[in-house]
């Protein structure tokens, strides 16, 4: 199995928190879009394996016109070999999703939806500085289900600030009543270099609340669990089968391309990433160069992925895995590392074979993930 990731650079607005790359100047789109299907093209001997996911991320791809998205995909289809049954991806703003723009997509072949609400409250909204507001997400959403997608996701966001616990239950209350089946739920991070964190530095708000977003965390695990919904991987809760198939390829250590500005690739013996600049990505490729960097990775720091990623997830990390893939060295480490973890009850055995993390501990699992790296990398 492998994946394609199309990184869109470009949003309208700059939410508070984000740290992720983009621009919200759009001048320089179509010379962008120009050269990321450059960059499809000249990394298509990369894989030689089907494609069975395709997830077009950002910033935010919503931005973009039906033909720039239709152009992209054609690419694509014209490069690689894409399964009938791939699953394709669109991450999309509620304000963006007009009945019009939800046909052309679903027309293009995308079966998937990932829309940023991040909250049904306006104050919280404002508070993000999202584009949206309450009412465009419940609509865009009820628009899709409407017109055929039933493979939806959203975000929501907990630990704001001016977010009660009544109003957490009220958001998640309010997921449930419209028969989304897969949900990703973040705390509320604070980046360096956002304006979250100038805000913060400047006591024009306060420092978040730890206590809080734990809080909330507790009650999304017992409210989703409750619900029927399996907590899959630490963020990402879902009815059965609704799983994302792309984003647990990364979780499972599979092959995938990542193209676009700042966009990351991997095949389990090398990862590589694009510059994450727009300018110094479209000169660098209008050159005829690929315009990223690439690690080896040693026997270390893969086994350090496979714990950081296994241990997220509801699949846990295998004994003999460890073993097989990177030596009796690891394992023996592993095994004098996560004894205390056992005895503690953080980790658990899911099978003789495999451990899994304990899901009141799972808002620890970067702590407990630290802890059992191999440090001499």
């Amino acid at each position: 199995m492998a994946g394609l990731y199309i990184h869109i650079p470009f949003c309208k607005q700059k939410c508070n928190y984000c740290d992720f790359h983009f621009s919200v100047s759009l001048k320089k789109k179509t010379a962008l879009l120009k050269a990321l299907e450059k960059e499809i093209v000249m990394r298509k001997n990369e894989i030689q394996e089907p494609i069975e996911t395709i997830y077009f991320g950002g910033g935010t791809p919503s931005v973009l016109s039906y033909k720039e998205i239709a152009s992209l995909l054609e690419t694509i289809y014209f490069n690689y070999t894409v399964k009938s049954t791939a699953e394709i991806t669109l991450e999309a703003n509620p304000d963006d999703l007009s009945l019009l723009f939800l046909k052309e997509v679903k027309g293009l072949g995308f079966n998937r939806l990932s829309v940023g609400v991040q909250s049904f409250f306006d104050t919280d909204l404002q508070f993000m500085n999202r584009a949206h507001t309450a009412k465009e997400a419940i609509y865009s959403i009820k628009n899709a289900q409407d017109i055929g997608f039933s493979n939806i996701t959203i975000d929501l966001i907990y630990g704001v600030p001016s977010m009660s616990l009544a109003n957490w239950n009220n958001n998640l209350e309010k997921f449930l009543s419209l028969n989304i089946p897969h949900l990703s739920s973040y705390a509320l991070t604070v980046e360096p270099h956002t304006v979250l964190a100038h805000l913060i530095k400047k006591n024009r708000i306060k420092p978040l609340d730890d206590a809080l977003a734990k809080t909330h965390f507790h009650f999304l695990i017992d409210f989703m669990n409750k619900n029927n919904f399996v907590q899959y991987e630490l963020s990402n809760f879902a009815k059965e089968g609704s799983e994302s198939k792309h984003n647990s390829s990364y979780w499972q250590g599979k092959t995938y391309l990542g193209f676009g500005p700042s966009a990351h690739s991997f095949n389990q013996k090398t990862r590589s990433w694009n510059v994450a600049n727009n300018a110094r990505y479209m000169k660098v490729l209008n050159s005829g160069v690929l315009p990223l960097e690439i690690e080896v990775l040693t026997p270390a720091i893969q086994y350090n992925e496979y714990i950081m990623t296994g241990l997220r997830t509801i699949w846990g990390v295998s004994l003999s895995t460890i073993e097989k893939e990177f030596g009796m060295k690891y394992a023996l480490y592993f095994k004098t590392r996560v004894e205390r973890f056992i005895t503690q009850k953080n980790l658990y055995w899911i099978t003789k074979d495999r451990l899994g993390v304990q899901a009141k501990d799972f808002f620890l699992v970067d702590g407990i993930i630290a802890d059992l790296f191999w440090l001499n990398r």
